[in-house]
């Protein structure tokens, strides 16, 4: 564990418990915050060893763990897991839409709770990365108050027919980045520059970043993180 950090429930006063995530607290004043949402079958702490990497001291980390729930296409184990994944054929019936719209909630909940300490929704960002980074596009699209950025981490879309009847005027100009590895074998970086192309195609203003690497995180991928966060969360 990264120093700073702590694994609990986070709960506020008057509020309903959220997901348990593991917290790491600034350690300079408090300027802004950040969620960001882990994979299939992953939890809160699998990026907690990134952050110290982002050199900022200034915001507030929330990394929160998936519900835990049975996921078809890996047999119906049960799993950390945002939504089920019925199939890997492209379709609406790909995923558990009730479910995505279950997690959107706990996610719009634990933005609420950073508001609630005082930081305004503008200086909040979401992050994901794959399951996470698809419920990250799919949420901040669609949330009522301007958010900082959104960053898809080998992502893709949610419920394509619906995102330009849904989505918000509040989030049309936030800032959006993906990365994506070229050789990622679990999402294709074809259905990343898919959603890249669908929010460009739309007048928003999305960076693309790709590497030549699978399903993962490199180095040279979290200083352009570092580098987006320095312009979103200034």
């Amino acid at each position: 564990m990264v120093p700073g950090a702590s694994a609990v429930g986070v709960a506020y006063p008057g509020a309903m418990p959220l997901l348990d995530a593991v917290v790491i607290e600034p350690t300079a004043p408090h300027t802004g915050s950040v969620v960001w949402l882990h994979g299939l079958g992953a939890s809160g702490h699998d990026f907690e060893p990134v952050i110290p990497w982002l050199r900022r001291p200034d915001l507030r980390f929330v990394l929160p763990h998936a519900p835990e729930r049975p996921v078809t296409i890996n047999g119906g184990y049960v799993m950390p897991s945002w939504y089920d994944i019925r199939t890997l054929a492209a379709g609406p019936e790909r995923e558990d839409d009730a479910q995505i719209a279950e997690s959107a909630g706990l996610v719009r909940d634990l933005i609420a709770a950073e508001i609630a300490r005082g930081i305004p929704s503008s200086r909040i960002a979401l992050i994901g990365f794959s399951q996470g980074a698809a419920l990250t596009l799919h949420t901040g699209l669609r949330h009522p108050e301007p958010l900082a950025g959104l960053g898809v981490l080998s992502g893709y879309l949610l419920v394509e027919d619906r995102i330009e009847r849904e989505a918000t005027e509040a989030n049309r100009a936030t800032p959006l980045l993906f990365c994506h590895g070229t050789l990622d074998e679990v999402v294709s970086v074809s259905r990343g520059r898919k959603a890249h192309a669908r929010m460009t195609g739309s007048g928003r203003s999305a960076e693309w970043h790709d590497w030549p690497m699978g399903h993962e995180v490199v180095g040279e991928e979290i200083e352009v993180i570092a580098g987006w966060l320095g312009r979103v969360l200034p």
